[in-house]
């Protein structure tokens, strides 16, 4: 069975990912859109008791969820990432003796034998056959989105004067802490930076950012020209990454540092309080490649040619899943 579809209409992948995992889930999307399938999202969240345990441990997995739900008829292809979609993902694949396939996103922290394959960025640290590492994250910008948003969003922020610098905005996480001083911090910089190269502000904030953390920085940004998206509204992300000239963005997203240099554009990091030798792992990799450069309240620019891996992954999956084609 073919994992790229054939029918001109397109079929249905399901794509399980823990709930409220916006990243995640839009790296599960981008695969499932290129692969040219449409992707229906099953947020999941692990019930109590499977809550505690790990993957390895779950009991009747697919009873352990909330949300879905996950039941016949099954698809030919699951994408998923996030630790309630392990268990009840090689479950299903189990139950159908492998007519779905099912790709899981990230280190499941189970056997690779479960899987048809397993997409892990390097700082993952895995290997073996049915391995595909990537230098990031898998995610949905491509160069026809980022010019389509770039257009459909240009108009809408004329007033602005040039150059555009994106903002990318997260949050607090396991790793990392945010908080309204870091927000000043940041803004500071920021208009550091204008000063040298002009121009305005395209800021995103995410779903991650806390209140408090965001009126800080709209504070902070008072008089300077700037556009701030907080989730009112059209969201322009990807126009403001197809209109940006310079992109900064918080340390403590993998996905969005990895949708930041897809662009093409300068991308720059802003540290954050925290961290793990996982993220210090892909920050000084990405550095080592040239591919994002510490802020310190200075934007140059320089040749970053667009990490682009989409095409590479789908090619290493025609190879997995489909070895006679």
């Amino acid at each position: 069975m073919s994992v790229l579809p054939t029918s001109k209409d397109l079929p249905l992948c399901w794509v399980v990912c823990d709930e409220g995992k916006v990243g995640t889930q839009n790296q599960c999307v981008g695969l499932a859109e290129g692969l040219g399938y449409e992707a229906k999202v099953i947020p999941v969240r692990a019930r109590f008791p499977w809550s505690l345990l790990p993957a390895h441990l779950w009991p009747c997995p697919l009873k352990g969820l909330e949300g879905g739900p996950l039941s016949p008829p099954w698809p030919d292809l699951i994408i998923a990432a996030g630790r309630a979609s392990v268990a009840p993902t090689a479950a299903i694949r189990r139950i159908t003796g492998g007519r779905t396939r099912v790709i899981q996103m990230q280190n499941p922290r189970v056997s690779a034998r479960l899987f048809d394959a397993i997409i892990s960025p390097r700082h993952d640290g895995l290997t073996g056959s049915t391995i595909i590492e990537t230098k990031g994250a898998l995610h949905r910008v491509t160069r026809a989105r980022l010019q389509e948003e770039g257009a459909r969003f240009a108009a809408k922020f004329a007033h602005l004067p040039r150059p555009y610098t994106a903002v990318l905005v997260g949050g607090t996480n396991r790793c990392y802490t945010m908080a309204p001083k870091e927000m000043q911090a940041l803004a500071e910089m920021l208009k550091e930076a204008l000063t040298f190269t002009g121009g305005a502000l395209l800021v995103s904030i995410s779903r991650r950012t806390a209140p408090e953390n965001t009126q800080a920085l709209k504070d902070a940004l008072h008089g300077v020209p700037t556009a701030i998206w907080d989730g009112e509204g059209d969201n322009p992300y990807f126009g403001f990454l197809g209109l940006a000239d310079f992109v900064v963005v918080t340390c403590d997203s993998v996905s969005m540092t990895s949708e930041a240099c897809a662009t093409g554009k300068p991308v720059y990091s802003f540290d954050l309080p925290g961290g793990s030798r996982k993220f210090s792992r892909f920050h000084t990799y990405f550095r080592k490649l040239g591919l994002t450069r510490p802020f310190e309240g200075r934007l140059d620019a320089w040749d970053n040619p667009p990490l682009e891996e989409m095409d590479q992954v789908i090619g290493r999956l025609k190879e997995i899943l489909n070895p006679k084609d």
